[in-house]
């Protein structure tokens, strides 16, 4: 199918649009830094939420994810655990109301409030953080640039175009063409208005993405009526043992090629390292990407876990109405779809492409196209947005010009996006595929991020020197690692911990503690639960009234409740697109049973 015109024309609306919010913005953005990168910590914690929830979703990893559906089935649900995407869970339940007491702008300013302002490592911990940040956020840049021009190329064909562009590309960088097109609408918004804007942009995105997903399950449905999927012994079954044991030799041969590239086969051991990363990931708080700068922006700390909360009930149904509904469509017509690579092997990242060119009616088609071309630009401008604060806040206004004037770090603010978005696009000029950037940034870069930020919530002894070392070795090796070592990134993450824990260990010892006072401080105000006993009591003698977080196991049993509330917004869309309504059934009682213990233990504990 091609583009008609009422397609086209909802797209341009967008685009324009979105331009049109990034000047209207322009001026509101312009009071001060706090107003441009933070929205002035004073928008609410739905729209902020929301917002979050829009820039998780991305084109890059709803391409990812609805392949995994093909091939994987209802199994598929477990993988983006490989994020995790359960990190949304221990925030709503006590991290993000810690990290919000800060107060911070960023998290290298965080930094300040846990380690001090001088002291052996304090310097060396803000510089690595902020280089983590900015590699982290350049790779996501990559990834969602890769993304999207390989889903751009199949709606507007290298043969329509050539003729109006005045010089020559060869078929392997027609996506990275599309990339940059579409990436500079999304750059034009998103630097004039800064948070503002991105938003606004996001909420508009979302409410187009939760019509066109709404559309693609209907659809799905109205297809499946009478038919049923052709697809291997336990695809329809969530649940797993040791080996996969998925069997596509006589459907779909190439998918048995992809889960042996993948490393999947062993799947208990595949989710036991899974589970086991995804644990101490989430104990370490969030990523210095947008996730965390939108936790900063909210009103409160109390508001801050709401907003962590809202992510997922947004977020799960609506995106996995999408993913479910175009997997059917491309298993009912599987044959009809042209899935190869430019290499001849079968790209199955090119199913959500395919199947919305090929399956959905005119109106419908520009939506989802609109919604999903949205989807990028919303990751891209937070992601954007994240490293901008970085740049400007703990970069310039901390070492080069401390007294710089609004005017200049508006400036400022512009020309570190600029600089920040050509690099992300040479970096995606550089990678193979979605995938591939996906398994290194979760399974490597990620691996020498998480011990170190562990240990900076729950032990008093750590410091900023145990913080540098570890984060160092971490992120040094997680760079290293590709050249020496084989394999899925995700099993390099024991063996990139253990050496980020040594690191940390030696670190720490080879300095005296931190200051005292910074300790009391920041264990008065965020108030953890862990490790903290000599400070406990240095707290209690000056303020007797004090009283120590005992919230452990209350926490942890909430996240334990949570997880498994995620789980059941993500397959409650499958079930019901797939017309499986005994589990269905199941999966709503349980849902409501975990609501009503969570609004009692959780919600009516909430607390600034």
């Amino acid at each position: 199918m091609k583009l008609q015109l009422i397609d086209i024309s909802i797209l341009v609306a967008y685009l324009v649009t979105m331009v049109l919010i990034g000047i209207y913005m322009r001026n509101k953005a312009k009071q001060d830094k706090e107003s441009y990168l933070l929205g002035g910590k004073k928008l609410p914690w739905y729209m902020l939420g929301l917002s979050d929830a829009s820039d998780m979703f991305d084109i890059s990893g709803t391409m990812w994810m609805v392949a995994l559906c093909f091939v994987y089935g209802l199994k598929s649900i477990w993988i983006p655990w490989l994020w995790p995407v359960f990190n949304q869970v221990f925030m709503m339940m006590f991290l993000s109301k810690w990290l919000r007491r800060s107060n911070a702008n960023t998290g290298a300013e965080w930094l300040q409030t846990r380690f001090g302002l001088t002291g052996k490592g304090v310097l060396g911990s803000h510089m690595i953080v902020i280089a983590f940040a900015l590699i982290s956020c350049l790779g996501f840049l990559a990834y969602g640039f890769v993304g999207l021009g390989k889903f751009m190329q199949v709606f507007i064909p290298w043969e329509v175009v050539k003729a109006y562009v005045p010089f020559e590309i060869t078929e392997k960088y027609v996506p990275h063409f599309y990339g940059i097109v579409f990436t500079l609408f999304a750059m034009f918004y998103s630097i004039l208005g800064g948070l503002h804007s991105i938003v606004l942009g996001d909420a508009i995105k979302y409410a187009i993405m939760t019509i066109a997903c709404i559309c693609i399950g209907v659809i799905a449905v109205q297809h499946l009526q009478g038919q049923s999927l052709n697809v291997p012994k336990g695809w329809d079954d969530p649940f797993f043992s040791w080996k996969l044991d998925l069997d596509w030799s006589k459907i779909a041969a190439d998918a048995n090629k992809k889960i042996a590239d993948d490393g999947y086969s062993l799947f208990g051991l595949f989710f036991m390292m899974m589970l086991m990363k995804g644990v101490f990931a989430s104990l370490a708080g969030p990523a210095p990407n947008y996730d965390m700068q939108k936790v900063l922006s909210t009103r409160s700390p109390k508001e801050a876990s709401k907003m962590t909360g809202f992510v997922s009930i947004i977020l799960l149904p609506i995106r996995y109405s999408m993913i479910t509904g175009l997997t059917v469509l491309a298993l009912l017509y599987y044959n009809q779809l042209y899935l190869k690579g430019p290499d001849g092997v079968t790209d199955f990242e090119r199913i959500l492409p395919a199947t919305i060119n090929n399956f959905l009616p005119v109106g419908v088609l520009g939506l989802v196209l609109t919604g999903l071309l949205g989807a990028f630009m919303g990751t891209f401008s937070g992601t954007l947005n994240a490293a901008q604060a970085y740049i400007v806040n703990d970069i310039y206004l901390k070492y080069i010009n401390k007294n710089a004037s609004n005017k200049k770090v508006m400036r400022m603010n512009y020309l570190s996006g600029l600089v920040v978005v050509v690099v992300g696009v040479f970096f995606g000029f550089l990678a193979r595929d979605v995938n591939n950037i996906l398994q290194w940034i979760v399974g490597g870069l990620y691996g020498g991020y998480v011990a170190a930020n562990c240990l900076k919530w729950y032990w008093w002894r750590f410091n900023a020197n145990g913080f540098f070392y570890g984060m160092a070795v971490g992120v040094i090796s997680a760079l290293l690692m590709p050249y020496v070592t084989t394999g899925l990134p995700l099993y390099w993450w024991p063996l990139l911990f253990v050496l980020s824990l040594i690191g940390c260990i030696i670190g720490t010892y080879a300095a005296p503690p931190t200051d005292i006072s910074v300790l009391k401080s920041f264990y008065g105000n965020v108030r953890p639960w862990g490790f903290w006993k000599p400070i406990h009591e240095l707290v209690v003698k000056d303020n007797p009234s004090f009283k120590a977080n005992k919230g452990f196991a209350l926490d942890m049993s909430n996240v334990a409740l949570g997880i498994v509330a995620q789980l059941c917004l993500t397959v409650f869309p499958m079930y019901l697109i797939m017309g499986m309504y005994s589990p269905l059934a199941i999966t709503v009682a349980l849902l409501g049973v975990i609501i009503f213990v969570l609004k009692r233990t959780w919600w009516n504990r909430l607390e600034d």
